[in-house]
């Protein structure tokens, strides 16, 4: 027994030194994970307005909210959108037209409320220069398709690239560290890198809609954020399949832990892809109910360097590559370190492309 807690230790130890050692990233404070119910809820909930009761967005389901919305007149959802826009922008189950609309609004809110503290003297300076570049972060995303808003904390948001509607199917594209509302654009380049691959006829969704670890660190290594985050995925897909048709998500680095947590339902995810991958929080890809496929880590992918352990709440499990893993691997030849999977004209973008727009991979 001394003997395996000892040997139990030293793997902690190890997979600690690796966390907090890979590459030149640093260890970073905790974070705190984003949940509950979208800003302004308690409002939504004492609107009786319309002469009938809101669902109340931190208990009904997507299909729920779905079968309000259907029983509104256009006119009515729109009132909703304009008094309420934080709250039905976030609204999984609510149509996606009317969404769009509402982060719009919202969105013009927080701007205007930013470039008004920018210009407050009675704010210290580095509160203004925050507001500034909040301020011009609202601008850059005015116009685009969000399917949420939240700029609380670090900020989240789901950013569409396509026709949800009427693309013959869809992506979700979950991400890993060091990705909020400020710096979504990453991901949203990877978004589009897939369409493009796909020839447009894929929908893709930039969800950053869980908080992030930052950087390489204590948070990274364990499960709790992405834990919190998984429950967020699960509406957001229960909110777009029947829409959609099943979903195919695709999942980097510590984005593959909220995946393997959130327990995807056959009935709305199609399969579950994962690349620069340090686990699912899982031994076997039988675990779960759908296709499993992992990429192939490039050579100068750090990720290799991360002990494929759990030990005392540390580490993801198995490594996703192995054989004993049993998921179905996909090809990296072309891409590049850590984040580059989607590169033009690399295997792995076409492996991706072919999956998202057909459900199976040119090579296997």
């Amino acid at each position: 027994m001394l003997g395996r807690l000892r040997r139990g230790t030293a793997v902690a130890g190890l997979v600690l030194a690796a966390v907090l050692g890979v590459g030149s990233w640093t260890s970073a404070d905790a974070q705190t994970p984003l949940t509950g119910p979208p800003p302004g809820s308690a409002e939504w909930v004492a609107d009786t307005g319309l002469g009938v009761r809101l669902p109340d967005p931190t208990n009904a389901s997507p299909a729920e909210v779905a079968a309000f919305f259907d029983a509104l007149a256009p006119d009515q959802q729109r009132q909703l959108a304009f008094r309420h826009p934080q709250v039905l922008g976030n609204l999984d189950g609510a149509p996606v037209p009317l969404r769009y609309l509402a982060n719009s609004l919202a969105l013009a809110q927080e701007r205007a409320r930013e470039q008004a503290r920018a210009t407050d003297t009675s704010l210290l300076p580095e509160e203004r220069e925050q507001a500034a570049r909040k301020a011009a972060r609202y601008a850059e995303l005015t116009g685009r398709q969000l399917l949420a808003f939240d700029p609380r904390g670090r900020g989240q948001l789901a950013e569409v690239f396509g026709d949800l509607a009427h693309d013959a199917r869809t992506a979700v594209l979950v991400p890993g560290s060091d990705v909020d509302l400020a710096s979504s654009d990453r991901l949203a380049a990877m978004a589009k890198e897939l369409r493009a691959a796909a020839k447009d006829q894929v929908a893709v969704v930039a969800w950053v809609g869980y908080t992030t670890p930052v950087g390489v660190g204590l948070d990274a290594a364990r499960e709790e954020l992405a834990r919190a985050g998984a429950p967020r995925l699960e509406r957001l897909v229960a909110g777009l399949a029947p829409l959609t048709g099943p979903v195919t998500l695709f999942c980097h680095s510590y984005g593959s832990v909220v995946c393997g947590q959130s327990a995807p339902d056959p009935a709305r995810v199609s399969g579950l892809v994962v690349f620069a991958s340090p686990g699912l929080g899982l031994e076997r890809a039988d675990e779960l109910k759908v296709p499993v496929w992992a990429v192939a880590r490039n050579p100068e992918d750090w990720i290799s360097n991360v002990p494929n352990v759990s030990v005392f709440g540390f580490g993801h499990g198995a490594d996703p590559t192995s054989p004993g893993f049993h998921a179905r691997l996909l090809p990296s030849t072309g891409s590049h370190g850590h984040s580059d999977y989607f590169a033009p004209g690399s295997a792995s973008l076409a492996a991706f492309a072919a999956l998202a727009a057909t459900g199976a991979p040119t090579t296997a």
